[in-house]
């Protein structure tokens, strides 16, 4: 029986992304485009997006396969893997947005989840649903981890004596580092181990049939290649999209914006596809997951290279970005204390997240 390119697509869609980027990537190593092509970035922009997502959907399969805790951390480490290559891609371009990347880029992080991804999975939960409810205990020890990690690593640069702000001594970004590390490790022990219950509905207790030991082994050697494959165009793509910004005449803090929304885009969409099927507490999971994971494991392991490299990176925040950040811990935790959720919260959010693009873009 013959199978139609849709069939097709939809069961090999992650084979498809990667074997177009490896397609793009010989192209350009043979010089096949042109100097500054659109067209190449173009292609490049569309197979790393795609590539990401084979990658995530990947390390779900293994996650799922071994349980937790491992499965979590293969899951974080493959979303640290991502977003690290694509930091540190820019840091390696020599331009003056180098060092600035991990802030803008953690920055963009949390202000994406908080507002833009909980703000659209509020909306459209309230919207399908009226009102739905988590468990307020889970919500609100993500997010004290989140704040705590964020207020570390993005305000208190600003304010110590050691060296003037916004930097960290290499002391002080080594004690950052590993204690933002012990923090993530203790969050996925909560998590995962001594209170699990926080973290799941009452329909996720049942266990649902594991994938085959042959599809996770697959699955980890996909997972490989598709992470090669995004370090790779990455390497590649990121001197353009430096370049396009900079004749532009835009924000280099876009670039920051533009990486973490790649990063965040199979969890975000995952998460707001839980949220229109009334599983609002997954949704949760996945979206602040996803912001710890980003601050928890990125900042320590960009922070290692930057030392390693003698590169000093930017870490704390300028005062409009201290001021919004603030806004949106303090309204997080005012939604995810009541256990129930409404659009109005969502409008709330979505208005802050506004905020934020048009300043980033129009400083």
């Amino acid at each position: 029986m013959a199978i139609s390119p849709s069939d097709f697509l939809k069961h090999h869609w992650a084979t498809v992304a990667m074997g177009g980027a490896v397609l793009v990537l010989v192209a350009h190593a043979l010089h096949l485009f042109g100097e500054g092509s659109g067209l190449f970035a173009l292609l490049a922009a569309l197979f790393l997006i795609g590539s990401v997502f084979a990658a995530v959907e990947h390390a779900e399969v293994i996650a799922h396969k071994i349980g937790e805790p491992i499965g979590s951390l293969v899951l974080a480490a493959a979303v640290t893997v991502i977003e690290v290559s694509l930091i540190v891609s820019v840091m390696l371009t020599g331009a003056a947005e180098g060092s600035e990347i991990a802030r803008d880029t953690v920055f963009a992080t949390v202000m994406i989840v908080l507002n833009g991804v909980i703000g659209l999975c509020l909306l459209v939960g309230g919207l399908m649903h009226r009102e739905q409810e988590f468990r307020s205990s889970g919500a609100a020890a993500e997010l004290a981890v989140l704040g705590t990690l964020t207020t570390l690593t993005l305000i208190l640069p600003n304010y110590t004596a050691a060296v003037p702000g916004p930097f960290y001594s290499p002391l002080q970004l080594g004690f950052v580092a590993v204690v933002s590390l012990l923090l993530y490790a203790l969050f996925l022990f909560v998590q995962t181990v001594r209170h699990r219950d926080y973290f799941l509905d009452a329909e996720d207790a049942h266990a649902s049939e594991k994938p085959s030991n042959r599809a996770t082994a697959l699955s980890a050697f996909m997972l490989l290649v598709a992470l090669l494959l995004v370090i790779l165009i990455a390497e590649e793509l990121t001197p353009t999209i430096s370049d396009a910004v900079r004749s532009a005449g835009l924000n280099p803090q876009l670039i920051g914006v533009l990486v973490a929304a790649v990063v965040l885009l199979p969890e975000g969409t995952t998460a707001i596809r839980a949220a229109k099927a009334n599983k609002i507490q997954k949704s949760l999971n996945l979206a602040l997951g996803s912001a710890l994971a980003s601050i928890g494991l990125s900042i320590p392991t960009i922070a290692i290279i930057s030392l390693l490299l003698h590169q000093p990176i930017t870490m704390g925040l300028e005062a409009d970005h201290i001021v919004q950040i603030v806004l949106t811990l303090i309204m997080g935790t005012i939604t995810l204390a009541t256990g129930r959720t409404t659009i109005l919260q969502g409008g709330v959010h979505l208005v802050i997240f506004a905020v934020f693009v048009f300043i980033a873009a129009a400083p």
